[in-house]
């Protein structure tokens, strides 16, 4: 691993909080700390982690925009500091099926940084947060989803005015529009990512791979197509090993006279 990327492993191997800083650039991405945080994720997938949190060690940063002089500098020429690679092999390693991603978003976040929360499966993010696509700012346009997604994530309106004008939103008014998963306090981002990872390790692996697939599949398709892919993808986890003994499980739980309310501990979550 590089400079720029701390994993801390958890949950018996099966969770890894990836922790990001550079202080020099206030967490703006240059090539080299991306390439860090894709061999980071890669490195995950091999070792077999279920469910990976994207943190960050810098105070009031999460990850932000790419850093400019690594992009001007491959337009003229010029040395940079790392492949620039790393971006798209994120993103690939997030969108495997075999791992859950958890953004555990503690501060600021923009650009390059926010697409890769855009592109995570779940995100939560503390009620301080700002979020930002800033390329129209800097003569750009967004590349790997801070439009594409957003706009799925939050609507035509909101994404457009975020992108075109780079006015940025707090994460209430995201979470308000559906992009934050989770809103927390601050402070209680990595705590809440942990608790959300260590319930996730609980579940059938089968299960959860489905899901995934179900959820990823659904967003390019239409409805009909998706709904003929989730019946697949059903009748292939159902008659999988594991199905079976945990639907057991769970009928026994109620054969017992527990309600469904405590079988799937609805306290563990806030509701509305």
């Amino acid at each position: 691993m590089g400079d720029y990327v701390r994993v801390e492993d958890s949950h018996d191997g099966l969770v890894a909080t990836l922790f990001f800083a550079d202080s020099e650039r206030e967490n703006q991405l240059c090539w080299a700390a991306v390439d860090d945080l894709a061999d980071a994720l890669e490195e995950c997938l091999s070792r077999k982690v279920r469910v990976v949190i994207m943190a960050s060690a810098l105070s009031g940063h999460w990850l932000e925009h790419a850093w400019l002089e690594d992009l001007c500098a491959g337009l003229e020429g010029r040395t940079q500091t790392g492949t620039g690679s790393g971006w798209f092999r994120a993103l690939n390693a997030l969108a495997d099926e075999a791992i859950i991603s958890v953004a555990a978003i503690s501060g600021n976040s923009s650009g390059g940084g926010a697409e890769l929360a855009w592109s995570c499966d779940i995100r939560v993010a503390e009620t301080q947060v700002v979020f930002s696509q800033i390329e129209s700012n800097a003569g750009l346009t967004t590349g790997i989803g801070g439009s594409s997604r957003l706009l799925r994530l939050v609507g035509a309106g909101p994404a457009t005015e975020m992108v075109l004008l780079g006015r940025p939103l707090g994460a209430k008014r995201l979470y308000e529009l559906g992009a934050i998963t989770s809103l927390v306090p601050p402070g209680q981002a990595n705590q809440v990512a942990l608790e959300m990872a260590g319930a996730l390790t609980k579940k059938l692996p089968q299960a959860l791979v489905g899901l995934k697939k179900i959820l990823r599949h659904a967003e390019n398709v239409s409805l009909n197509e998706a709904l003929t892919f989730e019946q697949t993808t059903f009748q292939e986890v159902v008659a999988g090993k594991g199905a079976l003994a945990a639907m057991k499980t769970i009928q026994a739980a109620y054969d017992e006279g527990k309600s469904i309310a405590e079988v799937h501990d609805y306290q563990r979550w806030t509701t509305s």
